[in-house]
Formats: structure tokens, sequence, C-alpha cells
């Protein structure tokens, strides 16, 4: 069974049509946050160990599809999150969090973008936060793109050092890469709870 299904996915893998799958499924996953593009990179970030698919065009595809998704999802926010901002009721929630969102980024706009690059969920909320708000594009496009070609790359080479580990058995090597992602996603919300626990215990 374990070798029927490494053949069916080297035989995926090694079909040029992998490169369109990868850059559609990771612009897909920045606007809408079900499909696991991450998982898809760092599986051929392992199979690219053992030559295919090339490991720097799996970096530029899967760089280049976020970055595209990402600027779908920041047209949608601003062509529909205007209105939130416009909303008549006082005090409104959304209103509110957008306005907190804007602020954070005309403050820490990259160092924002970059970081929720990483974390599953806040990728999608603020880039919709960043078109609601009318954070500039131009802005948006130079950080957007370095978190995507940053993302890119450490999605493949995590899967790439778990493929070049296991380099005979890939399915071990797909288990090791998708268990350092999976680490590093952990760590990060772990360190970003912590951080905010810190202002509540000052209180």
């Amino acid at each position: 069974m374990g070798e029927a299904i490494t053949e069916l996915v080297e035989g995926a893998m090694g079909s040029p049509w992998v490169y369109l799958a990868l850059c559609a499924f990771a612009a897909i996953d920045a606007f809408f946050p079900v499909v696991p593009s991450e998982s898809l990179v760092v599986t051929a970030g392992v199979f690219a160990a053992t030559g295919e698919p090339n490991v720097f065009a799996v970096i530029g595809v899967s760089a280049l599809g976020a970055f595209a998704g990402d600027h779908i999802s920041y047209l949608i926010g601003r062509t529909a999150g205007g209105r939130a901002l416009r909303d008549p009721r006082p005090g409104s929630r959304k209103a509110a969090a957008l306005e907190r969102g804007g602020r954070l980024l005309a403050d820490r706009g990259g160092t924002i973008l970059l970081v929720c690059r990483y974390i599953p969920g806040a990728r999608t909320a603020i880039t919709l936060t960043a078109g609601a708000v009318r954070y500039p594009l131009r802005s948006f496009s130079l950080f957007d793109g370095a978190a995507a070609l940053s993302w890119g790359a450490y999605s493949t080479l995590i899967g790439f050092l778990g493929g070049a580990a296991f380099e005979e058995e890939p399915l071990k090597g797909l288990a090791l890469g998708l268990g350092l992602a999976l680490t590093v996603t952990l760590v990060v919300e772990l360190v970003r709870h912590a951080r905010r626990r810190e202002p509540l215990a000052a209180q």
C-alpha cells in the first residue's frame, strides 16, 4: 500500500502540471484558507530532493501563487471592506477591528505582513484588512513579495531537508518535513499567545 502511494505521488510530482497546481493552490489558499497549500509545497520539496520537481521552480511558483492570491484578497478587502468602515452604527465591532488593523499596518506594516504570512488564517485577515483600510498598494506589494518569497523558500526547503534525510524512503521524508513545518507553526502560535498575555498580566 505504501509503495503504491509513493508511486502515485512520484508520478504526480514528475509531471510538469505540478507547477501549475502548486501555483494555483498557493493562490487560492491566500483568500480561501481551506486549501492546504503549505502541505503541498512541503510535499513537493520532499520529492525535489530526488530531482523532480525542480526545487527552485517549486519555490518560484509557490511564491508567485501566494503573491497573486494575497493581491486578490487585498482587492476583495478594498472592494467590500470599505462598507464596514462606513458602518453608521456607533461602536461597530467590525469597523473597530478594521481601524485597529489599519493602525497596526500604518505602524508596522512590513513586519505584520511578513509575520502573518506564517500564521494560518491571519494571512487572509491581514491582506483583507490592508485592502479595506486602503493600505498603499505599492508598499503592500513590496512587503508581500518578500513575505511570499520567504514562505515559498521556507516551505520548500523544510520538505527538501526531509527528503534529503530519507532519500530512499520519501514517505518518511514527508512525515519529517510536515512534522518540522507543524512544529514551527506551533512555536509561532505559542510565542504569539505568550506575547498577547503579557499586557493582560501587567494590568
